[in-house]
C-alpha cells in the first residue's frame, strides 16, 4: 500500500491535510510536528484511512550525551505512542544524533537506553514502532546498514531518498523493513523532489516493497508532487 506524508501540506491545518489527502489514499502519515502536531486522538476519529506518525523530530535527540534531553525526547516519544494507540497507528522515529565524534559511543549509550525505555512503552501500549535511516550528515545515527544492528530488533522504515544520498540503496533494499519513505533526489542532496525529479531507480524499491510487503508512503514538499508520484509509483 503507498500513502502520502502530510508533509506536503505543512501549511495548512491538519484537519484541512487530512481532508485533501483522504481523497487521494487510505493510507496517511501524520508529520506530528508544527500545524500538525497531535496531541489527541479525536481528530482522527472522522477518517476512515489508514495512519502512521511520524513522531516529532526538530529539538529531540534520544541519543543525547546531555540526560535531561534525552530523557525528555523520550518522553515526547511515548507521548506520540500513546496517541498512536488510540488510532491503532505505527510510529516512525529518527534514532538520534551526537555534536562530536568523540561523543559517539557516548551517544550510542544513551541511545540503548531509550531504545529499551521505548520497547517497554510500545509493549505497554501494544504498538509498533520502527526507525528510520538517516540522510547525509555524518553525525546522525543509522545511516548506513551496517548500522542497523543497534536497533536490535525494533522495526526498520526504510527512507529511499536517504539511502539514495548515502549510496547504499541497494543494500538497504536487501536489509528487513516494514514501511517505507519514498522521494527523489540527484545523490547529492536530501530534496525530497518528487518522483522522476531526481534519478533514482524506483523500480527495484516497489519490487522490494512487494517482496517484504512493507507499506509506504510519499514523503515530498509539494502536495502536485506527492499526488503526480503516487501515479508514477503505481504505475510500476
Amino acid at each position: 500500500m503507498i500513502g502520502i506524508s502530510t508533509c506536503c501540506l505543512m501549511d495548512e491545518s491538519l484537519g484541512e491535510a487530512l481532508d485533501r489527502l483522504s481523497e487521494h489514499t487510505c493510507l496517511i502519515e501524520v508529520m506530528d510536528e508544527g500545524l500538525h502536531f497531535a496531541d489527541s486522538p479525536e481528530l482522527f476519529m472522522s477518517y476512515s484511512a489508514h495512519f502512521t506518525i511520524h513522531a516529532p523530530f526538530h529539538g529531540m535527540n534520544i541519543a543525547s550525551v546531555f540526560e535531561p534531553i534525552r530523557s525528555a525526547s523520550v518522553r515526547v516519544m511515548t507521548d506520540c505512542f500513546a496517541v498512536a494507540a488510540e488510532i491503532n497507528a505505527p510510529v516512525v522515529l529518527h534514532p538520534g544524533y551526537y555534536a562530536w565524534e568523540s561523543e559517539r559511543e557516548q551517544a550510542l549509550y544513551q541511545f540503548k537506553k531509550s531504545l529499551g525505555e521505548l520497547k517497554d512503552a510500545a509493549r505497554e501500549l501494544s504498538i509498533t514502532f520502527s526507525f528510520e535511516n538517516m540522510g547525509g550528515l555524518n553525525y546522525f545515527n543509522l545511516r548506513l546498514p551496517d548500522d542497523l544492528a543497534i536497533i536490535d530488533g525494533a522495526g526498520f522504515t526504510l527512507d529511499v531518498g536517504h539511502a539514495h544520498v548515502n549510496r547504499c540503496l541497494e543494500d538497504f533494499l536487501a536489509a528487513p523493513f516494514s514501511h517505507m519513505h519514498l522521494h527523489d533526489n540527484d545523490g547529492r542532496s536530501d530534496t525530497h523532489s518528487p518522483v522522476g525529479e531526481g534519478r533514482i531507480d524506483f523500480c527495484p524499491v516497489i519490487s522490494a516493497m512487494k517482496r517484504q510487503n512493507a507499506s509506504a508512503v510519499i514523503e515530498v514538499k509539494s502536495f502536485e508532487g506527492a499526488i503526480e508520484s503516487k501515479k508514477i509509483l503505481e504505475r510500476l
